[in-house]
């Protein structure tokens, strides 16, 4: 899909585009007034004045929502495990009741709480017998613990370019890089939305390889009303301090497939069988498991969890309304599929041309400048010097051949991955979770930078 020609942006076609685009985001609760007036009403300084870092007014002086959001039900919760002294989730329950209502929410018959999404994700790698020598089929553009989760199995993770528009992995790129190794593929849904499920799920049924879904960021987004995490084999969520469901650290392993999903569940209990404490063992295991405190957190967290995924989406919506009317600004493109973003980040790409030629480097300290954070996203994962040290381990040495190593670091090259990292731009989850009046400072705080792009240059 070609990139977008925009016509030149003036204050006028500005508001013209908001108004175009309120019956995208009507029912924010976030009052009735129209995009265009509640743009109108900027402060004069912020519309029109001098850039903060030329030494003007900030477009935004109050921070965004706060996060964690937490009130009177985690402190009920945390003091009932805290008094009842059952602190393990072996001798509770608070664990076995977040289990169950998540499971209802994604509409799975069971699923398994860890200690994080990193574990969620490792639990699982066992559960697919993923080892040395074999492969998994893993997006460049993620978190490094989606890496991590397949060294830690001594097997190689072989990168699949990114799909630029939607900053997911290119499933039509995925049939190329398989071969006989090839034990699981392991998309990532990132930053909310949802990599192409009807390519992916057709290329595993159709080659017989498993396919794991890392939906850590992804907490109820959906493919074609179905919600992420149960459309493979199994799915993983993350419940870290960042992320849309929150208990500090923690994850969760859906999946339709019980047999697997009681694999995860001895591994996680250091190899135990199911529902058992003693010292008896069926296999290899360990100690992946979630503490009551988080537990008890999160069935608080849980309580809020929709409403805030539905504001999340009524103010990325009217973002994306805004941010398309200025020249170089493309927002993250959602596959057809995807009936549902989670918006745990807000992506964008940001083309410099229409902006003078200002980098993407000066473009985010202007924007910081005006009082709106930012930030430019992951850098090539395949590139990092992690993974060559890695290769270079004794394990990776003695389970593969320096020809093995050096073909697979010929076939991890990811060009399109490396355009993204230079011109990514994100906005936080936690930036959509207060008024339209948000997202309008937001996209005037883009606006003003491009127009003075110039002085900026010359500063």
């Amino acid at each position: 899909m070609g990139k977008q020609k925009h016509p030149s942006l003036t204050r006028r076609t500005f508001l013209q585009g908001a108004t175009a685009g309120a019956a995208l985001v009507a029912g924010t609760g976030a009052g009735t007034a129209s995009p265009a007036s509640e743009l109108a009403s900027l402060p004069d300084a912020a519309s029109n004045g001098k850039l903060a870092l030329l030494g003007g007014k900030p477009v935004r002086t109050t921070p965004f929502s706060s996060w964690p959001i937490m009130a009177e039900p985690e402190e009920k919760h945390l003091l009932e495990v805290l008094h009842s002294k059952r602190w393990n989730r072996m001798e509770g329950s608070r664990v076995a009741q977040f289990e169950k209502l998540w499971a209802e929410q994604l509409g799975v018959r069971d699923c398994l709480a860890t200690s994080s999404g990193t574990s969620a994700l490792a639990c699982s790698m066992n559960a697919l017998d993923v080892g040395p020598g074999d492969e998994v089929i893993v997006p460049p553009y993620t978190f490094v613990a989606t890496i991590n989760a397949v060294l830690m199995q001594h097997a190689l993770p072989v990168f699949v370019d990114t799909d630029r528009e939607t900053m997911q992995i290119d499933a039509r790129k995925v049939e190329a890089a398989i071969t006989p190794r090839t034990r699981a593929i392991l998309p990532v849904h990132l930053g909310g939305s949802v990599a192409d499920m009807d390519t992916l799920l057709e290329i595993s049924r159709r080659r017989r390889i498993p396919l794991l879904e890392d939906a850590c960021q992804s907490h109820l987004a959906e493919w074609r009303g179905r919600k992420v995490g149960t459309l493979g084999d199994l799915g993983c969520f993350s419940l870290q301090a960042s992320k849309n469901l929150n208990s500090g650290e923690g994850g969760v392993i859906v999946s339709q497939n019980t047999s697997l999903l009681d694999i995860c569940r001895s591994f996680h209990n250091q190899g135990r069988g199911q529902a058992d404490t003693s010292f008896a063992y069926v296999r290899n295991g360990d100690n992946r498991r979630m503490t009551e405190f988080q537990g008890a957190i999160l069935l608080a967290q849980l309580s809020r969890l929709e409403e805030q995924a539905r504001r999340r989406e009524e103010n990325a919506a009217h973002l994306t309304t805004l941010l398309r009317q200025i020249p170089g600004i493309t927002p993250a493109r959602m596959y057809e599929g995807c009936t549902r973003n989670a918006y745990h980040l807000y992506m964008l790409r940001y083309d410099p041309a229409p902006f003078k030629g200002l980098s993407r480097a000066r473009f985010l300290q202007a924007l910081r400048a005006e009082g709106i954070p930012c930030g430019g996203g992951y850098s090539p994962l395949y590139r990092e010097p992690f993974l060559e040290n890695t290769l270079q381990s004794r394990a990776y040495r003695y389970v593969y051949t320096a020809k093995q190593l050096g073909d697979y670091r010929a076939r991890i090259q990811c060009p399109e991955n490396d355009r993204l990292c230079a011109e990514a731009v994100w906005f936080t989850q936690t930036m959509f979770l207060g008024t339209r009046a948000d997202m309008e400072q937001i996209a005037g705080a883009v606006e003003k930078i491009q127009r003075q792009a110039g002085d900026l240059l010359q500063a």
